[in-house]
């Protein structure tokens, strides 16, 4: 680590990522404050030492550094620009992180203007967050990067600056639009084999330990194998958003990218259905001729 971090973390968004970062934070003894939208998400943390805040200005007060982990840009624009946002009493003076994942455009756009901020893509889940075994790609000014670094290190197991402001959404959004497809494919595969008269639990089970699946795969498999979506690593919902993220980014670009095109209209489908809050791997109940049901 190349120095101290210099003083309280806000942690503004305390869904299951920002509570993982709150988490890790105050287990190193940093000093913590944190917002979130419904209240009482603040209170386990607030038990374990954080100064649990009404609004993100308020939580900001005093801190060297904010990381929003709110779930979209619309979240993420009230977050900063609200009437009790953190710029609405004048600019903030530490660094701005942001690890929601949105638009790289809509980055720049909404937090473009802050002296110091950086735009990070997560990879992982609450448990990755909680013991400091993320994976950060992140954007932003080298000077803003430099100075975020050693709590970047402290969140992450690897850190990795990959450019300008907006290049940490590039890449995640990049790495959603796999892990999309893939979930996807493997809850194919499982309803093609089910529809078809071979054992769900069998082939879930040889798919796992073949050299066809990737971490994720035999991760989501256990998922698919108990039939069970609630309590989820990443909602439905949030996987919708980004796979469709990807696919703008997509056309932007001139790019036509079937597949992308594709799991976005199954996720979006599947949203519709209801299971926009169930963990991704839900997407299988918007593939069966009663979509919406247990498999």
């Amino acid at each position: 680590m190349t120095r101290a971090i210099d003083g309280p973390v806000a942690v503004l968004g305390l869904g299951l990522m920002g509570t993982g970062l709150a988490t890790r934070l105050l287990d190193q003894g940093i000093q913590v404050r944190v917002w979130n939208r419904t209240s009482e998400r603040a209170e386990p943390l607030a038990k374990a030492g954080a100064v649990a805040a009404v609004h993100p200005a308020d939580a900001v007060e005093g801190t060297s550094a904010a990381i929003c982990a709110v779930a979209d840009g619309e979240a993420l624009g009230s977050v900063l620009h609200g009437p009790d946002g953190v710029l609405a009493r004048g600019t903030y003076p530490g660094a701005l992180i942001c690890a929601s994942t949105v638009a790289p455009e809509e980055v720049v756009r909404i937090a473009g203007h802050v002296p110091s901020v950086l735009d990070v893509g997560m990879l992982g889940n609450r448990e990755h967050a909680r013991d400091g075994e993320l994976r950060l790609f992140v954007g932003g000014e080298e000077r803003v990067f430099t100075s975020g670094r050693p709590l970047l290190e402290m969140l992450g197991k690897e850190v990795v600056h990959l450019g300008a402001l907006g290049s940490g959404m590039r890449m995640k959004l990049l790495l959603n639009l796999l892990m999309g497809i893939e979930v996807q494919a493997l809850a194919e595969a499982t309803e093609l084999a089910a529809a078809t008269g071979l054992d769900r639990q069998l082939v879930l089970r040889t798919i796992a330990g073949s050299g066809f699946a990737s971490p994720v795969m035999a991760f989501k498999s256990k998922r698919l194998a108990a039939g069970r979506f609630d309590e989820p690593d990443f909602r439905l919902r949030l996987m919708a958003k980004d796979l469709m993220l990807a696919s703008k980014q997509a056309s932007a670009a001139g790019l036509h990218l079937p597949l992308a095109a594709a799991a976005a209209e199954t996720h979006l489908r599947a949203t519709e259905l209801g299971l926009g809050d169930e963990d991704c791997a839900a997407v299988t109940r918007a593939l069966t001729p009663n979509p919406g049901t247990d498999t």
